[in-house]
């Protein structure tokens, strides 16, 4: 379990392409990181989670979302659009997993303060380097007890 303290750090997978959701619970689960997962198939299903609608419970704090651009209902970048703000949501730590690797996308990405952008092309060896890197980040990364909300 990955996680500083007694945070347990949740990983949201947004994501339509179930392979890549069983890929990333996979190599997540081989490198011995056994927090919670939970998955949805878009933007729209990832904002009920979050926020708690549709008889969805919310997602409890610390989580990390892990998000594929192109998706049906609601993309990738217009769930950041949306989270970036809503003052609830706005701090939520975000890393982009996505076939795209157009500069335009990432660029559109970064603007929306995501911290990272991991092409999923380059699977296998840059993907475990990414397990890697998460693992490091939630040991070192310390999250405040509670969400930080962004009120103007």
């Amino acid at each position: 379990m990955i996680g500083n303290e007694n945070d347990v750090v949740t990983i949201l997978i947004v994501d339509d392409d179930q392979v890549d959701v069983r890929a990333i619970t996979r190599a997540l689960r081989r490198e011995c990181i056994d927090n919670p997962i939970e998955a949805v198939g878009n933007g729209q299903e990832a904002l009920e989670l979050l926020r708690g609608e549709n008889g969805k419970a919310p997602l409890s704090w610390p989580y990390i979302i892990l998000l594929d651009l192109n998706m049906p209902r609601m993309n990738g970048l217009e769930f950041l659009e949306v989270i970036r703000n809503d003052p609830a949501l706005s701090s939520s730590i975000v890393f982009i997993l996505s076939t795209s690797n157009e500069d335009r996308d990432k660029t559109a990405a970064y603007k929306k303060n995501v911290a990272g952008y991991i092409v999923k092309s380059s699977v296998g060896k840059d993907f475990m380097n990414l397990v890697s890197m998460l693992e490091k980040f939630v040991i070192t990364v310390r999250f405040p007890k509670e969400k930080v909300m962004n009120v103007a």
